[in-house]
C-alpha cells in the first residue's frame, strides 16, 4: 500500500475504540488468558515500559513497519523479535519513553515521529514489565541506525505482508516455563513472531483493518 493513501486513511485511527484484550488474545499462547488473571497482583507492581509500532514509507513510497531482532544474551527476551522500546526513565511519560527508545534503538529522530494512538497495555510475566504500546508514523523514509549493543537486526516489514492472513501461522515453542506449546504467530520476513509482540501486532492489525476500509 502506498504511504500517501495509508497516511490519509490512518488519521481516523485516533477516533477508533481499542479492541483491547479480545484482539490481543487472538494471538496469545493458550495459557495466556488464565495466566493474566493469576498475575493481577503482580501487574500492580510491575516495571513500566513502552514500545512503538512505527509505520513509514520506503524509497518506493510503500508502507512498512519496523521491528527489531534483539541480541542473544542471558535474558528472557534473548534473540526475540520485538518493537523498538524499553523501560521508562525517571520523570518521563510512557509516550516520551517510546519515542526516546525508538530513536536509541533504530535511529529515527524523535522530531520525525508522530504518535497517533495509545494501545492496550500488556503484561509480560517472565520479565515483569507492564508495556504500553503506541502506534506512530514517520512521514519520510528513515535512515535507520541500529543500536549495536542491543539490536541484532532490523526487520522492515511491508504493510501488505503484515495484513495478509496467510502469514498467520502456528508455531511450537518452548516457553519460559519449560513447556512446549503450539502458539499463533506471524510469519514476517522469514521470522516467526509470537508472544507479546504478536499480541500487540494483533491489536494494531485489527485497528488498521478498520481504518483502511
Amino acid at each position: 500500500m502506498k504511504f500517501d493513501a495509508f497516511s490519509k486513511a490512518i488519521k481516523g485511527i485516533k477516533n477508533l475504540q481499542l479492541p483491547g484484550q479480545a484482539s490481543q488474545f487472538k494471538m496469545s499462547p493458550p495459557y495466556r488468558e488464565h495466566l493474566v488473571k493469576l498475575q493481577a497482583d503482580k501487574i500492580k507492581n510491575a516495571r513500566q515500559a513502552a514500545v512503538m509500532a512505527l509505520f513509514y514509507p520506503d524509497l518506493n513510497n510503500e508502507t512498512h513497519i519496523i521491528l527489531i531482532l534483539r541480541k542473544t544474551y542471558k535474558g528472557v527476551h534473548s534473540a526475540q523479535i520485538g518493537f523498538p522500546g524499553g523501560k521508562l526513565e525517571a520523570g518521563e511519560t510512557k509516550e516520551e519513553a517510546a519515542i526516546r527508545e525508538t530513536e536509541e534503538e533504530v535511529g529515527v529522530k524523535q522530531e520525525d515521529m508522530t504518535v497517533l494512538k495509545q494501545l492496550t497495555q500488556i503484561y509480560i510475566p517472565p520479565s515483569n514489565f507492564y508495556v504500553q504500546p503506541f502506534i506512530g508514523v514517520c512521514q519520510s523514509t528513515p535512515i535507520f541506525t541500529k543500536q549495536d549493543d542491543e539490536v541484532e537486526d532490523l526487520l522492515e516489514v511491508h504493510l501488505n505482508d503484515f495484513l495478509n492472513e496467510s502469514h498467520v501461522i502456528t508455531k511450537t515453542v518452548s516457553t519460559a516455563y519449560d513447556v512446549s506449546v503450539d502458539v499463533p504467530a506471524f510469519k514476517l520476513n522469514g521470522h516467526s513472531v509470537w508472544g507479546a509482540t504478536a499480541m500487540i501486532l494483533s491489536e494494531v492489525k485489527d485497528l488498521l483493518n478498520t481504518a483502511l476500509k
